[in-house]
């Protein structure tokens, strides 16, 4: 017989903003160090494991799909960074990784780009671990890397750690050369180490609301006590970031809000720098101006290389550059444009090194990238020429290139139906080389699968990209075939949902599921128009968008309601819970992930994380009505109605300090109070893990059996649980 679901209690209070009062019966759940709060999610847990008791085979037959596809001793491509190999070890039952590196050899130390071959699970000679992160998590409950930063010279290490999983970490600083601890310990810091030299560590601390607030300087072999904060960000809705230029001669400290950046540089360069000197601004921030600087040599002459964005004449960017120092206005004669701004292709950004740049843009949902030849030889500023790539659909940038001064380039790849590669290109002859391509065990054959883009059109004749990725004996367009189909959306703060590689899809794929991407607005797969389109008041758009696609899919005969799914996590689970009250008969079933779904509570909250930097990415709703009436609209908590919905599963972690665990709990608990009697609703499921934050789980295996309980439950809900033939 089925457990009976929880039935939270009832605990009114009156919310009042702006002459409006919302009675929530359920914001007493925000408590997690009342007893009664943990026992009702320990009941919620209980009741989802009970309801998705008979799901076990099919979710031990996913894992063990996942599992036999991986292989576990494994490791990455050495990376050189000074007169070492950098790389990681991965070996089969362990949850962790394992760092370690490889001297160069000195003897050919300048020519000797090629890295040593390294066979997996055998120690290499001359090899040293550096850090083992099986050892690190013995013990714990949760782990989680979070710095990991070597010194010039190779002899320290700076490595930080997470053992609860609300992203504040643990910093300590390990000698390299025999292989101690040193007592230096810094508590409480967030993401990121920087070192300056081998005497100094830059890293952020946040505030009270988990903001990166202040720069501090950290010199080695002093007590934390004397740390200097070099910079402090007052403005809650600005968030500070750091890092030492690829050449080492600048550090570069940038502080800004979604709309609007500030950049301060100090030179720290061997020669002429000094890193306790005082940082200078570049350019003080204008309103809606944002700019990004980096450091390249060209012709001899230092310069500072910018992408620049303006809300008002220039939204998708463009690339210039300038002398080093500061920026008095881009109008000066002192500023050049390199790559002008065009109004269908997004600059995402620019690498330099000592002789190119690599330009990355985004045009028509597709990322590209250019080369241009600085060097001496070439004579100074040239042209971006692209990086050409055979599938249409895919994913390309820059990794592992730490080096200065290197003859070669390394770019990640990967699609949909491609397991991601690592490529290295001879930057004298163009030539390239594929250092590394993901292995997929078993029977895996490429060809099994394709991958094409769909385009649909919103209600107001916006255009919407659409991934769809399936077995290629699976037509979508058959005439009399309604396929499975999973939709997948996220919308929000211009992130795009670039192509990858997934192993776990593969499990859907094989079982005949078309596996769809719906490029919503609020993201940045079009441009900055596509994300200004989707955000603020202008939010619903996400959800429409959304909506249309499951309409078009359903009308092309591509599946049906009873076979279609969707997914979203974080801001794309307030997707969800939106599309839920507005177009629950389009799904058999609903997965959000970490859900955003309480928007309107939380952003009248300053105190809580993160809250005060949302308000330029989905408006101000404490101090403006207009907003608040807007976001009441659509807030999913506040608009659940009596009806048919789907079923729902909820997934969270109690220590999320992004998307806290209040608002997936509040959520389900009024879906049952409101709609739990409907003729023809679903079973709403809440899964809360009781250890982890915003990223779930932590272990490899771990991250794979949640997936696989996950991707079961989905399967189940689109009816096809059977693999192919």
């Amino acid at each position: 017989m089925d457990a009976n679901p929880p039935v939270a209690k009832k605990k009114p209070v009156t919310r009042s903003f702006h002459g409006r009062d919302v009675v929530d019966d359920y914001e007493w759940l925000r408590d997690k160090d009342n007893s009664e709060v943990l026992a009702h999610l320990t009941a919620e847990n209980a009741y989802t494991d009970a309801r998705t008791a008979h799901l076990k085979p099919l979710e031990d037959a996913v894992f063990n799909e996942v599992k036999s596809k991986i292989q576990e001793t494994d490791l990455s491509v050495p990376v050189r960074s000074g007169l070492w190999w950098y790389f990681s070890r991965t070996e089969e039952g362990k949850s962790y990784p394992t760092m370690c590196r490889i001297p160069v050899d000195t003897a050919d130390a300048a020519a000797s780009w090629t890295p040593p071959e390294i066979v997996p699970g055998e120690p290499a000679a001359r090899e040293q671990v550096m850090l083992d992160c099986n050892v690190l998590a013995e013990g714990e409950e949760f782990f989680s890397l979070g710095a990991a930063s070597v010194t010039v010279d190779g002899t320290l290490l700076a490595y930080s750690t997470d053992t609860v999983g609300d992203e504040r970490f643990t910093l300590r600083i390990k000698d390299l050369v025999n292989g101690v601890l040193l007592e230096d310990a810094l508590e409480g810091v967030a993401y990121g180490a920087t070192w300056v030299g081998d005497d100094y560590l830059f890293y952020q601390r946040v505030d009270d609301a988990w903001r990166p607030h202040e720069i501090w300087r950290h010199k080695i072999g002093t007590p934390e006590s004397e740390d200097v904060c070099v910079f402090r960000e007052e403005d809650e809705a600005y968030w500070t970031g750091l890092g030492v230029t690829r050449s080492e001669h600048f550090l570069l400290v940038s502080t800004a809000s979604k709309t609007t950046s500030e950049t301060w540089y100090l030179d720290v360069s061997e020669e002429t720098g000094d890193p306790e000197g005082e940082l200078t601004c570049i350019r003080p921030r204008e309103k809606d101006v944002q700019y990004d600087v980096d450091h390249v040599v060209v012709g001899g002459e230092d310069a500072w290389l910018v992408v620049r964005e303006e809300l008002d004449g220039l939204p998708n960017g463009e690339v210039g550059h300038c002398p080093v120092g500061t920026i008095g206005s881009f109008d000066d004669a002192s500023y050049d444009v390199l790559v002008p701004h065009r109004d269908d292709v997004r600059v995402e950004g620019v690498d330099c090194f000592a002789d190119h740049l690599v330009l990355a843009t985004r045009e028509n949902a597709i990322e590209q990238l250019s080369l241009m030849d600085v060097s001496d030889a070439a004579g100074g500023w040239g042209r971006f020429e692209p990086i050409e790539f055979d599938e249409e659909i895919y994913s390309a940038g820059t990794v592992g290139n730490s080096e200065w001064e290197s003859p070669v380039l390394r770019i990640s790849y990967t699609s949909y139906v491609t397991p991601a590669q690592v490529w290295e290109i001879d930057l004298r002859t163009g030539e390239r080389l594929l250092r590394r391509e993901q292995t997929v065990l078993g029977d895996f054959d490429r060809s099994r699968y394709t991958a094409s883009r769909r385009w649909v059109t919103a209600s107001d004749g916006a255009r919407i990209p659409v991934s769809l990725i399936h077995r290629t004996d699976v037509d979508p367009l058959a005439e009399g075939t309604v396929h499975p189909v999973l939709l997948y959306g996220y919308g929000s703060y211009e992130a795009s949902m670039d192509p990858y590689f997934s192993v776990f899809r593969l499990s859907m794929l094989d079982r005949g599921v078309v596996y769809a991407v719906a490029h919503v607005r609020g993201g940045g797969e079009m441009g900055r128009h596509w994300y200004e389109q989707g955000k603020m008041l202008q939010k619903t758009n996400t959800f429409t968008d959304f909506i249309a696609v499951a309409d078009d899919l359903i009308a092309a005969g591509i599946t049906s309601p009873q076979k279609m799914v969707a997914e979203g996590g974080s801001a794309g689970g307030l997707l969800m819970g939106a599309v839920a009250n507005m177009a629950p008969d389009r799904f058999a079933g609903i997965e959000a992930v970490v859900p955003f779904v309480d928007p309107l509570t939380s952003i009248l909250m300053p105190e809580l994380p993160l809250t005060v930097t949302e308000w330029e990415e989905w408006g101000d709703p404490y101090h403006d009505p207009d907003v608040y009436d807007y976001m009441s609209t659509y807030a999913p908590y506040e608009n659940v109605t009596a009806q048919a919905y789907p079923s729902i599963l909820a997934i969270s972690g109690l220590n999320d300090t992004r998307v806290l665990y209040v608002e997936p709990t509040k959520w389900i608990a009024k879906l049952r109070e409101v709609a739990g009697d409907v003729e023809g609703v679903g079973d709403f499921l809440l899964k809360t893990d009781m250890t982890s934050g915003h990223g779930g789980v932590s272990g490899r295996y771990e991250k794979w059996r949640q997936s696989a309980f996950e991707t079961a439950w989905e399967l189940d809900r689109m009816g096809a649980t059977e693999l192919l033939g």
